[in-house]
């Protein structure tokens, strides 16, 4: 089992690409394709599992299905169809990053049908367990590699930088709150030894990264409800810098731009209002 750091457009623990045996968990965007290759060196691996198809976690799978025609990846079913063709979303993608697109993402490339394992959540794939944990998205599934008892747990557990603080990421467009915090109840339920967030490590503190990702969402909501951008923005990066040094916090910055995550709340609570 072993963590690939992807060196997201040259900075370091913004993603963090999972090998386990011969199967990749989240190989991250086509721009740091040529880093997780370098990392593989000559292992072929058998399959993808991806949490959920954002760009910053599943872009390259059709770029490895294009390298590896055997390749099989695992999505939820409601990402399934954007990944046999990505046109919508990265057209939503280039909306909100313009001309920053291709060197943050680069390409994504679509993947043939047949490749793709459908998940619905529940199933159980060799050493994986499967569960649905929408919240950050409705697309969103986690992982407990049972022999180990780690959980993959994408964006769901939260953004977590060594020893920073854990945010969380709550872009636009299909943030909710509820299922979020239900999708962490089943999480805790696996009791596992270890959470794995793709933005960045492994931590073992599998309680307190929960408990504390629970106050998260609720006092992030409460700021995006009372600030404006600006006050909630400089309040998200003050709370970064109590624990970060400058460079790990250009680090949460790309893991988690502050904007994003104020524009996801505030159309969450637009639609529940």
């Amino acid at each position: 089992m072993r963590l690939i750091d992807l060196f997201h457009v040259g900075q370091e623990r913004v993603l963090g690409s999972w090998l386990v045996d011969d199967v990749i968990i989240d190989p991250g965007p086509g721009a740091t394709l040529p880093a997780l290759l370098d990392a593989l060196g000559d292992i072929e691996p058998r399959a993808l599992l991806l949490t959920h198809i954002h760009l910053d976690h599943a872009g390259a799978s059709g770029a490895l299905v294009r390298r590896w025609p055997h390749l099989e990846v695992w999505v939820h079913e409601r990402g399934a169809p954007h990944m046999a063709d990505p046109e919508k979303l990265m057209a939503s993608a280039a909306r909100l990053y313009g001309d920053d697109m291709d060197r943050l993402w680069g390409e994504m490339v679509p993947v043939p049908p047949e490749n793709m394992k459908i998940l619905t959540g529940g199933e159980q794939v060799g050493d994986f367990r499967v569960a649905y944990t929408p919240g950050h998205a409705s697309h969103h599934v986690s992982y407990l590699h049972e022999p180990s008892g780690v959980a993959f747990t994408g964006d769901t557990a939260g953004v977590r930088i060594g020893s920073g603080v854990i945010l969380a990421p709550t872009p636009p467009p299909d943030i909710d709150v509820p299922a979020w915090l239900e999708s962490l109840a089943i999480i805790e339920g696996w009791r596992p030894t270890r959470v794995v967030p793709m933005h960045f490590g492994a931590f073992d503190d599998v309680e307190q990264q929960l408990a504390t990702m629970r106050e998260r969402l609720a006092d992030e909501t409460e700021m995006a409800r009372t600030l404006a951008e600006g006050e909630f923005c400089s309040a998200i990066r003050a709370r970064v810098a109590e624990q970060a040094d400058e460079r790990m916090q250009a680090s949460y910055a790309l893991a988690m731009p502050p904007d994003q995550s104020f524009q996801g709340l505030v159309r969450y609570l637009r639609k529940n209002l």
